[in-house]
Parts: structure tokens; C-alpha cells; sequence
């Protein structure tokens, strides 16, 4: 990455210390550098059938390239602190004070993630299982890309007010490829639920039917733009339970207990999604996006001829699709607005009902 979030470039030209500026970009570039490289992990050519097999040394020795990596991507940016920023260095201007302490606070904690890295990668029990393994790279790599992103905008408040979206390298990207992650496996889970509904409604003779159905549901989830980005545990838990499915399905005409048995859990397993909502990033998007909602859901409802209120309930709509995925009921009515923007009878009900709905999201 040659060049920094606009916002975070115009925070640093305007500093009147070009040599401290200038220093402070080269650590940015360097900090953008490598969030770039701790970007989502492709795991697809690391899965294999046989979800419950050890990492073998085939399988060590297709990860020791990330491993090496990640690793090097750190203490390069390291380096590049020490060397703009040198330890001890003599600091006396407040606004450099406090850029100097949070790149040293980040390398410290960055150098002793790294030692921490390296031990957990050659644990037995860690080499022992690829899951295991794969689980820990994805950790570290997402420490320390936060922990990067986090100096980033630490040391960009110390030039002034600002964002963590506005500064942070890679921010946006990470945002979307979240967003993505919380809307599919809402998907996933509202599926689930239907399917053990009808499995427990369906005649014995369905039984084969409503397994395959599900293999086929799990299948297309798997070619998700949200599986790329899923962590390794959730995938190892979607693959088990469709691993046994299959079973299920080779093994003859499955009762309706074989099915529920092994639905129930698993529903209860995906229904943890939801937690996602609780990730930091998602967090501070949804307050912002609920705030951004209820402004315009107030002008609409002051608004008074049809063509205003529907522009306006439109924008207001497509500021909510990024919460899909937050809450069963609210995803119950974003879909039913795809059907189209509601008639004037009953758009002050439909109105009302959106302000109820946001009024309950920004409950955290």
C-alpha cells in the first residue's frame, strides 16, 4: 500500500513538523501494508473431506508459507517503527508524545503476539489437529491486523478528531466482508429452522427428501461468498454435520429421529451466529446506520405527500439492508419490502412499524 485513507493523509500534511510527519506516514504506509497482508484467509484449499483428520506434515507444509508470512509482515512493521520512532528518543511536543507512545505500545504488544504466535504453531496439540492449526493462524492474523488498525487510528486522533472507518487502511473491506458473513449465516440459520420444522412435520416417507433438500442447502451455502470468510470452527462444525448428513442419506431411507438428532444440535450450533452482531466493528456500524435511519424515518413521517415519504423510506431502506441479519423479526420485514415500496394506504403503518423496529435494535 503507497498511499493512506484520505482522511488520514490530510491529518498528517496538515502537521506543521514536516519531519515529523513525514516519519509518522512512513509507519502508516507500513501499517497499511500489513493489515493489507492479514486480509480474510483463504481456508478452501485447506478443507478437506475428512473433517475430523490430523494435520499431517502435507498439510504443515502448506501453511508454513502463511505462518512465515504473517510473521515477517509484523516485524517488518516493527522495524519501520523502530527506525522512524527509536526507543528512548528524546520527546518533548505533546502532540509527538503521543504518537510516539502509541507506535511503541503497538510494537511491544505486536513483538509479544508474535513470540506467542510462534510457541501456540509448534503446540502439539495445535500442529496435532488441522483445525487446531488453522484456528490459531486465523487468531493471530486477526490480533494483529486489529491491533494494527487500532495504533492506526490511535495516533491519528492525536492530529486530530476523527473515525476509526476514516483512517484505518482496509477498514471498509473488513466491514463489508463481515456485513456479508452476518447476512448469510442469517440466511443459514432462518433455513435451518424452517427445514427442522418440516422435518417434524413431514410423513416417515419424506424423511430421504428432507435430507438431501438439506445437503443441497448446505452445498449452495458452501459457495458463499460468507464460507471464504467464515472461521475455522464454524466451518468445521457446518462440514461435520454435513459429513454425517451424508451418512444418513448413503446409509438407506433415514426415520425421523435419525433427522431430528442430528438437526437439533446443529440448529442450536448455527443459531450461534447471531453472536456476530457483538463483534466490535458491527457494533459501532450499527449504531451509526440505526442513528442514520432514525433521522431520516423522522423527516418522513413530517413529510406529508406520498412521492417525499417514499424517496424518504427508500433511503431509509437502503441504509437498513446493512443490518440484515441483526434480528429475525427486523430481517422479516426488510424482506418483505423487497416486494416493493408500500402503497400510500398503508405507508404511515409501514412507517411506524420500521421507527418500532429501530427503536428495538438500538437497544444493546
Amino acid at each position: 500500500m503507497e498511499s493512506l485513507p484520505p482522511k488520514l493523509e490530510a491529518l498528517i500534511a496538515a502537521e506543521a513538523d514536516t519531519d515529523f510527519g513525514a516519519r509518522t506516514r512512513m509507519v502508516s504506509l507500513a501499517a497499511g501494508r500489513a493489515i493489507s497482508a492479514m486480509g480474510e484467509l483463504d481456508l478452501i484449499q485447506y478443507e478437506e473431506p475428512e473433517v475430523d483428520g490430523s494435520a499431517d506434515l502435507s498439510m504443515w507444509e502448506k501453511v508454513a508459507p502463511i505462518i512465515g508470512s504473517t510473521i515477517s509482515e509484523v516485524n517488518t512493521l516493527c522495524s519501520q517503527i523502530d527506525a522512524s520512532f527509536a526507543p528512548g528518543e528524546l520527546v518533548v511536543d505533546p502532540r509527538a508524545i503521543a504518537v510516539d507512545a502509541a507506535f511503541q505500545s503497538a510494537a511491544r504488544e505486536l513483538k509479544a503476539e508474535v513470540m506467542n504466535f510462534g510457541m501456540r504453531v509448534r503446540d502439539p496439540s495445535v500442529v496435532g489437529d488441522r483445525w487446531n492449526l488453522i484456528t490459531e493462524l486465523q487468531i493471530f492474523r486477526f490480533r494483529f491486523r486489529d491491533r494494527i488498525g487500532k495504533m492506526v487510528w490511535e495516533v491519528a486522533t492525536a492530529f486530530g478528531e476523527c473515525k476509526r472507518r476514516e483512517v484505518e487502511p482496509g477498514y471498509d473491506e473488513a466491514l463489508a466482508s463481515t456485513l456479508v458473513v452476518r447476512a448469510m449465516t442469517a440466511d443459514l440459520r432462518r433455513l435451518m429452522r424452517v427445514r427442522i420444522h418440516k422435518v417434524s412435520e413431514a410423513p416417515a416417507a419424506e424423511m430421504l427428501q428432507q435430507a438431501q433438500q438439506m445437503e443441497k442447502e448446505l452445498n449452495a451455502f458452501g459457495r458463499t461468498a460468507a464460507w471464504r470468510a467464515l472461521r475455522a470452527q464454524d466451518k468445521k462444525g457446518i462440514l461435520e454435520f454435513r459429513a454425517n448428513l451424508r451418512q444418513v442419506i448413503a446409509a438407506g431411507t433415514p426415520s425421523k429421529i435419525d433427522l431430528l438428532q442430528l438437526l437439533e444440535p446443529f440448529v442450536e450450533f448455527v443459531d450461534g451466529f447471531g453472536g456476530i452482531s457483538q463483534r466490535e466493528i458491527l457494533v459501532q456500524h450499527d449504531q451509526e446506520v440505526l442513528a442514520a435511519v432514525g433521522v431520516v424515518l423522522e423527516r418522513a413521517m413530517n413529510l406529508s405527500a406520498y412521492e417525499e415519504r417514499a424517496v424518504a423510506f427508500k433511503e431509509a431502506l437502503d441504509f437498513g439492508q446493512t443490518l440484515y441479519g441483526r434480528s429475525p423479526e427486523f430481517d422479516v420485514f426488510l424482506r418483505n419490502q423487497r416486494k416493493g415500496l408500500p402503497q400510500p394506504e398503508v405507508m404511515p403503518e409501514q412507517l411506524e412499524q420500521f421507527l418500532v423496529h429501530i427503536a428495538g435494535l438500538s437497544q444493546y
